[in-house]
């Protein structure tokens, strides 16, 4: 997993109330495993329209936010379904930050997993963030997760929630396997000496 320190990047905003995970990748994108193609399927059924063509009026397909590393989302991003793909479409499309006043658990916590950043604001600052997002190519935001911090384009600063040990996770690009691996050398000297006591 990447690891997730500063990020400097455009900004889409999403004034949008449960953005469900079907939402975010409808269910005929879930017959793969893989990590990667689902960008794509982000978002699909609002970026397009029936017969395939782009929707012009949905913000990813403005040519100011066809970068975006950034959403800026209303209350209950990430609700419904348990899909992993949701975090994994939203990484592959390119976006390494979902900002908004509260997400689903399980979303929440498959994000951490996968090198997504879900940062938890406020109700008053999710609408400072959501205005500095509608400025179209001057749509930029800094986060920084060493001191929990959002910078808009003016300077100004609002501030998010994180428990440390995500945190620690995220600053570290450690997933479930990650944090494994760190303890690789004294899993190893376990396993000689259980292997030793067993031919003794």
């Amino acid at each position: 997993m990447d690891k997730f320190t500063t990020l400097t990047g455009v900004a889409a905003p999403l004034p949008i109330t449960n953005i469900d995970t079907d939402m975010i990748i409808p269910k005929q994108y879930l017959k793969t495993i893989a990590r990667t193609g689902l960008g794509a399927g982000l978002f699909s059924e609002l970026r397009f329209n029936e017969d395939g063509t782009e929707n012009p009026d949905f913000v990813l397909n403005k040519p100011a936010y066809r970068n975006a590393q950034i959403l800026v989302a209303e209350d209950n991003f990430g609700c419904g379904s348990s899909r992993e793909h949701a975090p994994w479409a939203l990484l592959d499309y390119g976006i390494r930050c979902v900002i908004s006043t509260s997400f689903a658990d399980i979303f929440y916590n498959n994000c951490f997993q996968n090198g997504v950043l879900p940062a938890k604001v406020s109700a008053e600052d999710l609408q400072k963030l959501m205005d500095d997002a509608s400025r179209g190519a001057n749509a930029t935001l800094t986060v920084d997760l060493a001191s929990q911090e959002i910078r808009g384009p003016d300077g100004g600063a609002v501030k998010f929630e994180i428990d440390e040990f995500r945190k620690h996770c995220m600053m570290n690009g450690l997933d479930a396997i990650g944090l494994t691996m760190v303890k690789e050398q004294k899993i190893t000297d376990f396993e000689a000496k259980l292997s030793e006591r067993a031919w003794s």
